[in-house]
């Protein structure tokens, strides 16, 4: 156990944050409207200094992140429920680092591009920044969570804040989308629950736990399963990472939440939310369930493929702008899918590198689409046109962030699907080689939603819209540097990961394939 407890500091600060906007004292019913205001601005830069405070204590914390040393760090283990061998424990690998950062990260910028996002509302203000800060420490507890039974506290916690965020503050068919969104991810929840019970009967049977139950991750990696129970089991927690991904055919729920939710809420539920349903598959599918993980690869190889195509395919289709952005990113999540499943060491770097690249290049264009939603009024891609002309700054923005989610090279995203494809043609040649067809896609879509929103003739009701005031550039300009800086330099951050990726591999027990040296080849087929 480290002498700071780093990982619950950092929960707690956002938390402290929500307490505190929670106390500003509410109006009379004839309140003033200058101090509605003045409240209303306290709660939103309290909700700003909280996220910056929680971004620089990670900031300090990474830094003392050693890569070559314990895969582990800044542990803490209290017992919690000893009865039933449940601990409050947390611990950061280099996989759970880059997520928390880039979860710490993205929350500042989306509370700046969400400044008046609730004003429309006839919620209360405060307590719609009172949710982001909250959900921020779920966020950042479910991936540093290492006892299952806290992990999954977190995996279902973190659904009270996103149902309040699209069902009260969301527009259209909000409280469909917001009940969907909920149905879905509970009943995976569910599944998952009942998965992570007979992990505790198993824990109790082991001589390795001194035949006493536990939800220690560190322990029930070492817990004996037999392979038919370890189907069954790997299916509970599958099924729930699936279903929050969203993996196809498990995806439905997702383009009408991301459609119903304000842009800023769209950005968490699509980059950070769902990246616990693939953060789930490679630390607790492949390192507890091994052999299960092996046997329903190619199965899962399948819906990754299909999803990469389906979701390009559909996005194409998509005549609405934040749905067309919420089916690219089903697509995205088929390569993360089929990085992790390709079960070698190129394939889930890159994968893990993909999560935290595709939340900063969908969260840079769904803060971009918020925008020109609230200037124009509607989300109908047709409704835009000739947008450079009167907005040249939000347009090139728009370009780096679409060309990003192309995977243009010199862009973050590139390294992330190079490094997947290449880990999968390795041991997979054909997924790979089908999977590459969904680039060409990804071309389609995002240059022909660019050609109908900024370029051709303006329209007669965007001529007169403003381009990018500060706070909004404040918001998606950070997001576009670390696009290009993780494009131009991966290193940093995959020097991070790698180390956690060869101790997955070591736990499933797998190495990569070794290319067939050409004179071995050659010797191999003589006469």
């Amino acid at each position: 156990m480290n002498s700071v407890p780093w990982l619950t500091i950092a929960g707690a600060i956002p938390l402290v944050g929500a307490v505190l906007i929670t106390a500003i004292p509410g109006l009379p019913a004839n309140g003033a409207e200058a101090d509605r205001v003045a409240r209303d601005l306290l709660s939103k830069r309290l909700a700003l200094g909280f996220s910056v405070l929680t971004l620089i204590w990670f900031i300090i914390m990474a830094a003392q992140f050693k890569p070559g040393g314990p895969t582990y760090q800044f542990t803490q283990t209290v017992s919690w429920i000893p009865q039933f061998g449940v601990h409050y424990a947390v611990g950061a690998d280099g996989i759970a680092l880059v997520l928390i950062g880039m979860s710490v990260v993205l929350m500042p910028v989306v509370i700046l591009a969400s400044w008046h996002d609730a004003e429309g509302s006839t919620r209360s203000v405060k307590n719609y920044f009172v949710l982001m800060l909250v959900l921020e420490t779920m966020m950042i507890g479910v991936f540093a969570a290492t006892d299952v039974f806290l992990f999954y506290v977190f995996f279902e916690a973190m659904l009270i804040p996103m149902y309040f965020m699209i069902g009260s503050y969301g527009v259209g068919k909000r409280q469909y989308a917001a009940v969907k969104f909920l149905l879905y991810s509970l009943a995976g929840g569910l599944l998952m629950l009942v998965a992570v019970i007979a992990l505790y009967v198993f824990s109790a049977r082991s001589a390795v736990t001194g035949h006493h139950g536990t939800f220690l991750f560190s322990q029930l990696v070492h817990v004996t399963i037999d392979p038919t129970a370890q189907k069954w089991l790997f299916l509970g927690f599958f099924i729930a990472f699936a279903i929050k991904a969203p993996l196809w055919p498990f995806h439905t729920w997702l383009p009408d939440a991301a459609a119903s939710a304000q842009p800023g809420g769209a950005v968490l539920l699509v980059g950070v939310l769902d990246k616990v349903g693939t953060f789930g598959m490679i630390r607790y599918c492949l390192e507890l369930f091994p052999s299960a993980s092996k046997y329903f690869t190619p199965l899962v190889l399948t819906l990754a493929v299909i999803g990469i195509l389906y979701g390009a395919i559909v996005a194409i289709g998509q005549q609405d702008l934040k749905r067309l952005l919420a089916y690219t990113s089903v697509s995205h999540f088929g390569f993360i899918a089929l990085g992790i499943f390709a079960m070698t060491s190129q394939g889930q770097s890159g994968a893990t590198l993909y999560m935290v690249n595709h939340g900063f290049s969908t969260g840079a264009l769904f803060i971009l689409a918020g925008f020109m939603i609230s200037r124009r009024g509607s989300t109908r891609i047709a409704d835009y046109g000739g947008m450079q002309k009167v907005a040249p700054v939000l347009a090139g923005l728009f370009l780096i962030s679409g060309l990003s989610g192309l995977s243009l090279p010199g862009l973050s995203t590139f390294i992330s699907e190079f490094l997947v494809l290449v880990g999968t043609f390795s041991r997979y040649k054909v997924a790979a080689i089908i999977a590459t067809v969904g680039i060409i896609l990804a071309a389609v879509y995002i240059l022909w939603m660019y050609q109908r929103t900024m370029n051709g003739p303006t329209a007669p009701e965007v001529e007169h819209l403003p381009d990018l005031k500060a706070r909004e550039l404040w918001a998606v300009v950070p997001l576009v540097a670390l696009i290009v800086a993780m494009g131009v330099y991966p290193k940093p951050v995959l020097d991070v990961i790698n180390p956690a990726v060869h101790q997955t591999m070591v736990q499933i027990h797998m190495t990569d394939p070794v290319p067939a040296h050409p004179a071995t080849a050659q010797k191999g087929t003589a006469p």
